[in-house]
């Protein structure tokens, strides 16, 4: 028993032992590192760093090894959810125990190199993923040997076509190319990728039509493709794709309508269709897709009702009037459509959170079941034609009802508004756009900083409300989602304006209340404080947004960041518009383009900073009777000129015969009612004194004068020696009374008693552009070329609205320096309309008698009377050359053997020095590209063929640099010499007299200041 129990103590110590040393050995197996990776493995990684830009790995330690510094935290399966990490993966399952890198994740690192072609030499990568950095260039052919499963290179400035050698990755599940520049057609190699599971293709600029052969990819569960550029129809694949669970075709160019056979898709749970263009089409058949959990048919020009058994869905959370969809259904969105009909009255929606049906034509009554839901669920019905049928809870920040009735009215809100009525009328309304009251220089903003919501409709103040609509996709709402907070260092001025801003995921209105009738000018203030400007993922975002003034789309495309050329700078915005029924709207809308998804995801809607409304016009004298003597006055003298243009066209068209004199025509018309007396003209020129008078017209003299009230005119005393003073007086008044523009002298009224004909206009103080120019020294002003390029500008906008925009086509014909005035801002006003003819639509040109200066006048016009509205094209060119050059055209010789200014122009065109034209006081304090440019503009202005002559609106275009100039340099040989320039005038001398409507006559013009030794002559 002793030497057994020996033998059992023994025993025991040995399993004791062998226990221990099992757990030793078991301890080692479990402390023992993986092995490293192959050489060429770890040599690759060295590449693939230089190529990226990535400084941090440490190739000191084992990347295989999940606690060096490789190795951040698993990264999720779902992209869109993954934090930014570094990571690299290996597989040490091999049966030779050895470790091969398999995934690399470099999420969110600002990586800004390159991607690797040395990535094709891990053979045993499946899975890279570089979203969210800034990688530039374009996808490496070597890839397309490799046998990767996972590739994502969203949000990058990866350009280029996509290359369609990815079809040769035949083993891709997964693919996303999101929120980059690629440009070009989906290349159709990709339909070989028949293993694909997710295709995501947003926000780029990818064009054409989709490609069939994308058919192939029968196991496609996800295809994004928003915000493209292409054309043709909407996918129809449908068939092809059954196992398509999310669809998103969101603003990608395509036309409608939507295709029937999207009803097979029962797996969807997510789709997303927005602005279709073209065809209309019936709401779509979702009955079956009973996974439903995300819906969006927006802008897709659905018509007809909502099916009734979208409203028997008792899951949906979320419904939006854009298109319309139902069932399982989280997010709906089915507004800016055509739907019509009524809401079903059913309570059984009990679950649905957000129900946007904004901006179509559903009428009856709103279900009294609305009105039971609490601040969970958001319901946007604005935008509709409903009738009343309950009194909502007054002020509810989850029912929006702006403009829910026909007739615009605000259904339920009459208690809500009752705290804000209208006092008195309102001139002016500004608002600091989702920040505090703020005061920039004199003018006091209003804040505006209520949370918004999804859907929601908040009345401020008295003058204004607000409207905001949408959801923000992909993004888990919350308070401060709509308003936007820069936290940077603004560079701008009024930064006060631009530190927050509203923002809105679909429609943002403000409505403002109490204003006065009239004119208004609308200020809009914008500065991009959310996307960033670096070499980061975080300056990738496009906003991308319209807006409407009284639902006008005066903003299409509007990207802040573009047009200010960066971020967090001011961008102002001023458009004039009229306030009927003493209201205006001012809408931004988000039509589904540019990114959505960097800086963050629901990055992407309307922005707006600040909001000014001014009226054009003074408020109203408080005893009111002012106002209305003023209509009066007005009225009696638009109807008199109405009478005098009806009597000078007449007059003019010979109705009236040589036999009826100016008295007879005018008598019984009391043409001082509402006009200027004699007396009054007297009186305010001081009986015409000569230290009064500005300058000496064709016509008669002009007079400085100042009436009663403290205006400052200028009184045009048409002579009556010339027998032509009658008939160019009405034919210019009747001209010039109708037309309203700013770079065109207005005319005050005139004056007709006995033998007195005269015109009153506008007071210029800087007289005109020949004195300014190249007047006596005294009176020259010091034009710098940026005056000159306005000046310039000016001038070619007038002659656009005379030749092509007013109701009246009028050639002037005379266009010179001493015809262009110039008011207390140096901005260009065209005076003298004493020579312009009505311009006959069915006419191809006016043969006339000749009226003109000599060196102003197109070739065509002064040999042959051949009037056109080229004539004043050439004439501007000329002006536009002495702008450049601050020279007379006739008076400027530089040598004997030029005859003009123009001629020299074209020499100096020929030797490729036209920068030797521009005028030596400017010295070097000049734009050289916009002196070029405004020089190749004149001459090829003055080209001796009125067919190779632009039009003004051209011209216009070309000087503002939003098109290019033609090259078309002509031959100086037509100025060759003083004899044939002296030929032309003596031909016209020589010319036998005819009739008097075509004797061809040089007239001086009628200008409001010619000086003396201005080359006008009569014949």
């Amino acid at each position: 028993m002793e030497t057994f129990g020996r033998v059992s103590i023994n025993v025991f110590q040995l399993m004791i032992l062998t226990l221990f040393l099992m757990c030793m050995t078991t301890n080692s197996v479990e402390a023992q590192e993986p092995p490293l990776p192959p050489d060429s493995e770890m040599e690759a990684l060295h590449e693939i760093a230089a190529d990226l830009g990535k400084k941090d790995w440490n190739f000191n330690e084992n990347p295989c090894n999940n606690k060096s510094t490789w190795f951040t935290p698993s990264p999720p399966l779902n992209v869109e959810l993954a934090v930014n990490n570094s990571t690299v993966t290996c597989n040490c399952s091999f049966p030779n125990g050895e470790c091969h890198i398999d995934g690399i994740y470099l999420r969110g690192q600002d990586l800004n190199g390159v991607l690797p072609r040395s990535l094709s030499k891990l053979s045993y990568l499946k899975t890279i993923d570089l979203h969210r950095n800034y990688i530039n260039g374009t996808i490496p052919r070597e890839w397309a040997a490799m046998e990767l499963e996972f590739v994502s290179l969203s949000m990058n400035h990866l350009s280029g076509l996509i290359p369609g050698y990815l079809g040769n990755i035949t083993t891709l599940v997964y693919l996303s190319l999101e929120n980059n520049v690629f440009s070009g057609t989906i290349p159709p190699e990709l339909g070989k990728l028949v293993n694909l599971e997710n295709l995501i293709l947003s926000a780029n600029y990818l064009t054409g039509e989709f490609p069939s052969a994308l058919s192939n990819l029968s196991k496609l569960t996800e295809l994004r493709i928003s915000s493209n550029n292409f054309t043709g129809k909407i996918p129809n694949n449908f068939q092809s794709w059954k196992q398509l669970e999310k669809l998103e075709i969101q603003a990608s160019g395509f036309e409608g309508p939507i295709p029937p056979n999207l009803a097979v898709l029962n797996n969807l749970t997510e789709l997303r269709i927005s602005d279709l263009h073209g065809e209309s089409s019936k709401f779509p058949n979702l009955r079956n897709m009973t996974n439903l959990r995300r819906l969006m048919l927006r802008s897709c020009n659905i018509s007809g009702p909502i099916p009734e058994y979208i409203w028997e869905l008792s899951r949906l959370q979320i419904l939006y009037s854009s298109c319309f969809i139902s069932i399982f259904i989280l997010y709906v969105d089915l507004s800016f459509n055509k739907l019509e009909g009524k809401i079903s009255g059913s309570n059984s929606l009990t679950t649905t959170e957000y129900m946007y049906l904004t901006s179509n034509l559903l009428t009856g009554p709103i279900p009294d079941w609305l009105n039971t839901r609490d601040g969970r669920y958001q319901i946007d019905l604005s935008y509709n034609n409903f009738s009343e049928s309950f009194e909502p809870d007054p002020c509810r920040e989850n029912l929006n009802l702006f403009k829910s009735s026909s007739g615009g009215k605000h259904l339920g809100l009459d208690n809500c508004l009752k705290n804000f009525p209208c006092s008195r009328d309102r001139y002016s309304v500004h608002i600091n756009c989702g920040g505090g009251a703020t005061a920039i220089g004199d003018i006091n903003y209003e804040g505006d900083e209520d949370s918004g919501g999804p859907a929601k409709y908040f009345p401020i103040k008295e003058t204004w409300e607000t409207s905001s609509t949408g959801h923000f996709w992909d993004t888990s709402g919350t308070a401060k989602a709509y308003i936007a907070q820069n936290v940077s260092m603004l560079r701008t001025n009024n930064s006060g304006l631009y530190t927050k801003a509203r923002l809105s995921p679909l429609s943002l209105t403000y409505y403002f209340r109490c204003l006065a009738n009239g004119n208004y000018t609308v200020t809009l203030h914008f500065a991009e404080i959310v996307i960033r400007q670096n070499s980061s993922f975080q300056s990738l975002g496009r906003r991308i947004f319209d807006v409407y003034v009284q639902e006008k789309l005066e903003l299409e495309d509007f990207n802040i960041a573009n047009v200010a050329k960066g971020v967090d700078q001011e961008v102002i915005k001023r458009f004039k518009t009229v306030v009927r029924d003493k209201t205006l709207t001012i809408r931004f809308h988000w039509a589904g383009k540019g990114t959505t998804a960097t800086p963050k995801r629901g990055t992407y809607g309307p922005l707006i900073s600040a909001i000014s409304v001014e009226s054009d016009f003074k408020p109203p004298d408080p005893n009111g009777w002012k106002r209305k003597m003023k209509f009066v006055v007005a009225a009696a003298v638009s109807v008199l000129c109405l009478i005098l243009v009806i009597l000078g066209i007449l007059w003019w068209k010979g109705y009236f015969g040589d036999k009826i004199s100016r008295e007879q025509v005018l008598r019984g018309l009391d043409l001082q009612t509402g006009f200027f007396t004699f007396r009054q003209m007297k009186a305010a020129t001081n009986n015409f004194d000569i230290e009064n008078k500005i300058g000496e017209g064709g016509f008669g003299s002009v007079y400085k004068g100042v009436l009663l009230d403290g205006t400052i005119i200028a009184v045009k005393q048409l002579s009556s020696k010339s027998r032509q003073g009658d008939r160019e007086f009405l034919n210019e008044l009747a001209m010039i009374a109708g037309l309203q523009h700013p770079n065109l002298v207005r005319l005050y009224g005139c004056c007709v008693e006995g033998n007195q004909l005269l015109l009153v206009y506008e007071y210029l103080e800087n007289n005109s552009l020949a004195r300014a120019l190249f007047g006596p020294k005294e009176s020259q002003l010091k034009l710098d070329w940026p005056t000159r390029q306005k000046i310039c500008l000016g001038i070619a906008k007038g002659l656009a609205f005379l030749h092509e925009e007013s109701s009246l086509k009028i050639v002037h014909r005379d266009i010179k320096t001493t015809n262009v005035l110039l008011d207390g801002d140096l901005n260009a006003k065209i005076s003298d309309f004493g020579l312009a003819k009505f311009d006959e639509e069915e006419n191809t040109h006016i043969s006339t008698r000749v009226a003109g200066t000599i060196g102003y006048m197109a070739p065509e016009y002064a040999l042959w009377g051949y009037l056109t509205y080229k004539a004043d094209v050439y004439s501007f060119g000329i002006v536009a050359l002495e702008i450049v050059a601050g020279k007379n055209n006739t008076r400027y010789r530089p040598e004997e053997d030029y005859v003009c200014l123009q001629d020299w122009a074209l020499v100096l065109q020929q030797k490729g020095n036209l920068m030797e034209l521009v005028d030596p006081t400017l010295g070097s304090e000049f734009n050289r590209e916009e002196a070029l440019r405004m020089t190749k503009v004149a001459l090829l202005c003055t080209n001796p063929s009125p067919a190779l002559r632009p039009i003004m609106s051209e011209v216009v275009k070309m000087l503002q640099g939003r098109s290019l100039v033609p090259e078309l340099i002509m031959d100086p040989s037509i100025f060759g010499d003083e004899s044939r320039f002296g030929a032309l005038r003596d031909q016209i001398n020589q010319m036998q007299p005819r009739k008097p409507s075509e004797t061809s006559t040089f007239t001086p013009s009628s200008d409001s200041a010619v000086l003396p030794g201005s080359s006008s002559m009569s014949v």
